[in-house]
């Protein structure tokens, strides 16, 4: 059974998921939705997005795509590669990341993550690679 909204972000206090005030918002069977606040917490010194804010987001939601995916299987995910371009600059409000799978391995999982601001612009293109090991 996949596991839910309220499953994932229960998963989260205490760590930096909470910090950033990343939440999980939706779900699907290949995808993984996620916002995070554009503030003083995120921003870098020019009072605009922080790439790092934008990677740990990127990286927090793919991550827990490969959580989602492998369902209790006795498996888990480890960040591998991660890479992004980041497009546009963000000054306040929400940036969303959706995650979806690009392949499904039994030793990895690529994943595809794009990052948007409020009116559905590009802020960042990411691919994340997970290696799946036994827990």
């Amino acid at each position: 059974m996949m596991m839910t909204i309220e499953e994932l972000n229960s998963l989260c206090p205490g760590t930096l998921m909470e910090h950033l005030n990343i939440v999980y918002t939706e779900i699907g069977e290949d995808y993984l939705c996620a916002s995070m606040p554009v503030n003083e917490t995120t921003w870098q010194p020019m009072k605009i997005l922080h790439g790092g804010a934008t990677m740990a987001l990127i990286e927090s939601v793919g991550s827990a795509l490969s959580l989602v995916l492998l369902d209790d299987s006795g498996y888990t995910a480890k960040g591998m590669e991660i890479n992004a371009n980041h497009i546009l600059s963000v000054k306040e409000g929400l940036v969303f990341a959706k995650a979806k799978i690009i392949h499904k391995g039994i030793r990895s999982h690529v994943i595809e993550i794009i990052v948007t601001d409020e009116q559905d612009k590009i802020v960042s293109v990411s691919r994340l690679t997970n290696m799946i090991v036994k827990v």
